[in-house]
């Protein structure tokens, strides 16, 4: 008798166990950098294998002539795929003196 609830016990658990999702390797598909060298302008790019893409460009502004005062003018997009319901979201979005502007059709208006 002992071993038989051993046993029902064990059965319980292993059923009772969530199976182990086996992990994707995310890996990089397509990359791009352009004028990057720290110093002024940049831009780049990169799309993973699984949905996942990044786009972002900058110009080096200075305000009213002041090179001391320096700021950079941003814009780009990202995108990525819920894992969960397998939707595709999108932002794109700029930033400047006046802040970060991001907008998608997900986001509130």
């Amino acid at each position: 008798m002992k071993m038989f609830i051993v046993l029902a016990a064990l059965v319980a658990v292993s059923l009772a166990a969530p199976a182990q999702q086996q992990q994707q390797q995310v890996q990089v598909v397509q990359e791009k950098v352009h004028d990057n060298i720290g110093v002024g302008d940049y831009s780049y790019s990169y799309q993973l294998n699984d949905g996942q893409s990044v786009e972002q460009s900058a110009q080096l502004r200075s305000a009213a002539g002041v090179e001391s005062q320096a700021y950079y003018v941003v814009s780009g997009s990202f995108s990525y795929v819920d894992p969960v319901t397998n939707q595709s979201y999108k932002v794109t979005y700029t930033a400047d003196e006046n802040g970060f502007h991001p907008v998608g059709d997900h986001l509130p208006a």
